[in-house]
Parts: structure tokens; C-alpha cells; sequence
């Protein structure tokens, strides 16, 4: 093989060579699996409707389509939604989830942050929850201590 005037490799015959097929084989790439120690955020009662708590918020907490506040949006409407929002939101979830399966294995490194920069967002919206409620319940004891002090 032979090179032209711009450095392409050129074959004997004039032509330039094909680039080899691109892989298209799925990655299969699991959104969510950086979740499997479990959530520490809970929802609020929601009697309006039936759903696994623990599989909606995994599904919210591993969609990278969501930003942080999106999510912490989600998380406190969840016990004002109706049921078809809820069943709306989980198709979606789990729509997203099959989609980005199916992309091909070139795209694994560009997931994997993706996937490590949301994991990191929702644990930081752990923790503001676990702060949200321990100031909930110092204040609840600072109320109960001038109750008895008759403050």
C-alpha cells in the first residue's frame, strides 16, 4: 500500500481502503448496578398508590436523563402522584434503561462516568435528606424541652 499526497493510505489499485465495520455489538451496560448496596433514601406514604418504593427509586436514582434537582423533585412529589404518573414514570425509567443496554460497547466508557457522576449526585441527595432529618428531630426535642420548661 501505497500513500497519497495527504498521507491516506491508497492500494495499488487507486482506491482508498475501507475502515473495518463498526462493532455494533450491545454493551448490554446495566444502569443502576452501581446501586446494589441499597438506598438510604425513603419516599413519604403515598396511599393513592401501588408501587415498589425500592424499585422506582433505583430506577430514578440510576436515570442519567435526570439531573439532581429533577430527581429530588420526584422524590418529593412522589406521595402527591397520581397512579398513571407513577406507571408513566417507571415505563420511562425503564425504557431509558433498555436503550442505553442496546448501545454498542464503544459507548462503555462514556456510560460508566455518566452512571459514577449520577450515583454521586444521588448520594449527595442522601445525605441532604439525612441532614433535612436530623435538624427535624432537634428541633422537634429542642420544642419538647421548653414544652416542659413551659416556654
Amino acid at each position: 500500500m501505497d500513500q497519497d499526497s495527504q498521507g491516506q493510505q491508497v492500494q495499488q489499485d487507486g482506491t482508498t481502503p475501507m475502515p473495518p465495520p463498526e462493532d455494533t455489538t450491545p454493551a448490554n451496560f446495566q444502569l443502576g448496578a452501581l446501586f446494589k448496596d441499597g438506598l438510604k433514601i425513603k419516599l413519604q406514604q403515598h396511599p393513592d398508590t401501588q408501587f415498589d418504593d425500592n424499585k422506582f427509586l433505583i430506577l430514578l436514582a440510576s436515570s442519567i436523563s435526570l439531573s439532581k434537582v429533577e430527581k429530588r423533585r420526584i422524590v418529593d412529589a412522589a406521595p402527591n402522584l397520581k397512579q398513571w404518573q407513577v406507571d408513566e414514570l417507571i415505563s420511562i425509567f425503564e425504557e431509558e434503561k433498555k436503550k442505553f443496554a442496546q448501545l454498542s460497547k464503544k459507548h462503555v466508557s462514556q456510560l460508566e462516568k455518566l452512571a459514577k457522576q449520577h450515583y454521586e449526585d444521588w448520594r449527595d441527595l442522601e445525605m441532604g435528606q439525612e441532614q433535612e432529618g436530623k435538624k427535624e428531630e432537634e428541633q422537634k426535642k429542642a420544642d419538647e424541652i421548653r414544652k416542659s420548661l413551659g416556654l
